[in-house]
């Protein structure tokens, strides 16, 4: 389970939330990645970009990917190894009996010797091995990236979960003033005998509602931000989004053609090119194996003492090892196979996860757009609600239901208008393209 999904735990025992649908180089990449945010983070807004930033030196799974690289480093050094000479100094001293001898000593022969051994044809075994390695590499760098991309939509969400709760707890606060200020108004006027106490006393119970309300949601925002503080290690004073507007939503097909460079489908790819590698290694087992070896001595002695060096070719044919060619090259390639399915369903997945959240987004938008309408008209409506109560053309229930209309609008407003904006990070995350110019 993602940050995202226990942050969602967390919410349902708190007794409900709010409702949500809810190939790049580098990914907001730096040299320090926390070298554009304040040395005290605790005391300032943080930005999105931001917040990414400090999660991306704390993320242990981005570390690990880094880790996964330099290991497919290490092993292209190993597969190269297999066509590079091999260079040794050997030294031995023999023991050997000499009865031959007059004196009946044991005759001892000492060898030292520089030892040189070259492959020359393994069935291009080491070339399909290092082609693998250069693969896997490549597939170990859009997996990292991928990562990446995910821990941004991680700290996304967080950042438009724990902004929504900022939004909300300033609209409540707006709304417990104005009852506060409506509270008052009805006593003064209960004095003057034009209002009734009942009105006084309803007006008393939605102030205490909303009080009640109010620490509901600041317990919630208290959860985002523990989660928040998690993804980044550091406290934080408040969060910060100076972006109002996305650019316009674009045709489905703009971004279904961007599925083949999404990272993790790319990462795929790789991972089949590694398999196709890995059975021509199998087959290599069929081929003959031919090396050479030479031996340059410094020290020799008996019969061969006068000579310095030799050299031999030496040629190993397969004929029969009970079938085990046959078996690695049959498994090598149900291997290859597999890899070629998974690449497959990771394409096919990528195309349903882009159709969603379009879908999702779209839908966002449109809701976004008739809020704002509907926001203004109530805004409005409550306005003259207050006005016609002054000349008692309303009564107050009328007015208390024109603000508790406000208060649901404008909540549910500030819901959906974050609720756009994850979607959005979402939607590019889902066709791989991330990047700092996006914001």
């Amino acid at each position: 389970m993602n940050y995202l999904g226990r942050f969602l735990l967390v919410l349902f025992f708190w007794g409900g939330m709010f409702s949500f649908t809810g190939n790049i180089p580098l990914l907001f990449a730096q040299d320090d990645p926390a070298a554009t945010v304040s040395q005290d983070p605790s005391s300032t807004e943080l930005t999105l970009p931001e917040c990414y930033q400090l999660a991306l030196k704390q993320s242990e799974k981005i570390a690990i990917q880094q880790q996964l690289i330099k290991e497919t480093e290490a092993r292209f050094l190993q597969s190269l190894s297999g066509i590079l000479p091999r260079v040794s100094y050997s030294l031995s001293e023999k023991r050997q009996d000499g009865r031959g001898d007059s004196n009946f000593t044991l005759r001892e022969i000492p060898e030292q010797k520089f030892v040189f051994s070259q492959p020359l044809f393994s069935g291009f075994k080491e070339f399909a091995a290092m082609a693998a390695s250069r693969a896997e590499g490549r597939q170990r760098k859009q997996e990292k990236i991928r990562a990446e991309q995910l821990l941004f939509t991680d700290v996304a969400d967080a950042f438009y979960f724990f902004f929504t709760y900022q939004q909300d707890l300033e609209t409540l606060e707006a709304i417990h003033t104005a009852l506060a200020q409506r509270v008052e108004e009805l006593k003064s006027r209960e004095e003057l005998g034009r209002a009734r106490p009942s009105e006084v006393a309803s007006a008393e119970s939605r102030l205490s509602r909303i009080e009640a309300e109010l620490e509901l949601v600041k317990a919630r925002q208290a959860t985002a931000r523990q989660l928040m503080e998690f993804l980044i290690g550091k406290p934080f004073a408040a969060l910060l989004d100076p972006v109002a507007e996305r650019p316009a939503l674009e045709i489905l097909d703009t971004y279904l053609a961007k599925v083949d460079q999404r990272p993790d489908v790319m990462a795929f790819k790789e991972a089949w090119e590694v398999a196709k590698k890995e059975v021509v290694v199998a087959r290599a087992g069929f081929f003959p194996v031919v090396g050479m070896d030479g031996n340059y001595y410094t020290k020799r002695t008996g019969n061969s003492s006068d000579v310095d060096w030799d050299v031999t070719l030496k040629v190993d044919v397969p004929l029969f090892q009970g079938g085990e060619n046959v078996g690695k090259t049959k498994e090598a390639s149900a291997k290859e196979q597999g890899a070629k399915l998974k690449f497959a369903e990771a394409r096919r997945n990528a195309v349903l996860d882009i159709q969603n959240i379009y879908t999702q987004y779209a839908a966002a938008l449109k809701r976004t757009a008739a809020l704002a309408k509907a926001l203004q008209a109530v805004e409005k409506n409550y306005e003259l609600q207050k006005e016609d109560y002054r000349f008692n053309l309303v009564n107050n229930l009328e007015v208390l239901q024109a603000l508790e209309e406000l208060q649901d609008v404008r909540r549910e407003h500030s819901g959906v208008t974050n609720e756009t904006k994850q979607l959005y990070w979402k939607l590019q995350a889902a066709t791989g393209e991330i990047s700092y110019d996006a914001f």
